[in-house]
């Protein structure tokens, strides 16, 4: 009996050489896959700015559909100030690029109420990723939209577990408010710039600004959206800057604003766009593209 007690420890224990080491790589190997593996769900998350509801971008979407190949579908959440959400439109089934817009019932202008927009777009885009399953996203906004989103991403997105951003396009976002100012920053600015490390690293952000006199859309000044490189600049893996002249540029036509659908197709939605409209895209919008590692950037107060 003694004897073969040994012989069933001495095969319990080969049985554990082998067994731990395996199930020890078998772990490893699934985290590996789960942090490589990219859902064939690739959303574009739109957030208007301040007092624009869920419908804001819909001259925007008409015209991407008439131009781009792909029928995006549309999903509408709309975010109450007790975090509930409330659903619009669908994903339609197959369709691996479609447009999700977030708003805010509280969409009132101001610092503190822009931190509690971000708060709000945090309790969304956790639902979504649990209703439809994504792990990856490109995100646009416009005006306070884009500080909205700059916000979500210094502060919540880390919460969201295996969830990653890829790009960030906003258009004529005021990262010092209203200020026309290149030394003074104003509380959001400073707010952005002191959170700034917990960007994504591999993020690519595109920032546009729209002139009518090449200071101002009417409403932000230009000097305002161009404070942002100090958020994103050695903080990010690519940052440029564009500024769109001429035709529909004040404030509130720059989502639609023609040459802006184009530069959204080919830098937010990745679309081999024709020749044609390339070239137009170089010749009517300064673009200023610059790696995360030329300007040393603003130092942080």
């Amino acid at each position: 009996m003694r004897r073969n007690w040994w012989r069933w420890l001495a095969g319990l224990l080969v049985v554990l050489a082998i067994f731990l080491p395996s199930m020890t790589w078998m772990r490893h190997q699934i985290t590996q896959y789960k942090t490589n593996y990219r859902t064939p769900l690739d959303p574009t998350i739109m957030v208007p700015g301040s007092s624009a509801s869920q419908n804001r971008f819909d001259a925007l979407i008409k015209e991407l559909r008439k131009e781009t190949k792909t029928a995006h579908s549309v999903l509408k959440v709309k975010v109450a100030e007790n975090g509930q959400l409330s659903y619009t439109g669908s994903i339609r089934r197959g369709d691996n690029q479609p447009f999700i817009v977030v708003a805010f019932e509280n969409n009132r202008d101001g610092y503190a109420n822009i931190v509690k927009q971000a708060q709000w777009l945090n309790i969304a885009v956790k639902d979504l990723v649990r209703t439809y399953h994504f792990n990856h996203f490109s995100t646009l906004g416009h005006s306070n939209g884009g500080l909205i989103m700059s916000l979500f991403l210094e502060r919540y997105l880390s919460q969201i577990k295996d969830v990653s951003v890829e790009r960030l396009m906003t258009i004529a976002t005021p990262y010092n408010m209203e200020s026309d100012s290149t030394t003074t920053q104003t509380a959001i600015l400073k707010e952005l710039i002191k959170y700034r490390k917990q960007l994504p690293k591999s993020l690519t952000v595109y920032s546009v600004a729209g002139t009518e006199n090449y200071s101002s859309d009417g409403t932000v000044p230009a000097n305002s959206v161009n404070q942002g490189k100090y958020v994103f600049q050695n903080q990010v893996a690519h940052y440029t800057q564009i500024t769109v002249t001429g035709d529909d540029t004040t404030h509130s036509a720059l989502p639609q604003n023609k040459q802006i659908v184009l530069l959204i197709r080919q830098y937010l939605l990745q679309e081999t766009l024709p020749v044609k409209d390339r070239y137009q895209n170089q010749v009517q919008n300064q673009v200023d593209s610059r790696n995360a590692t030329d300007d040393p950037g603003l130092p942080e107060k």
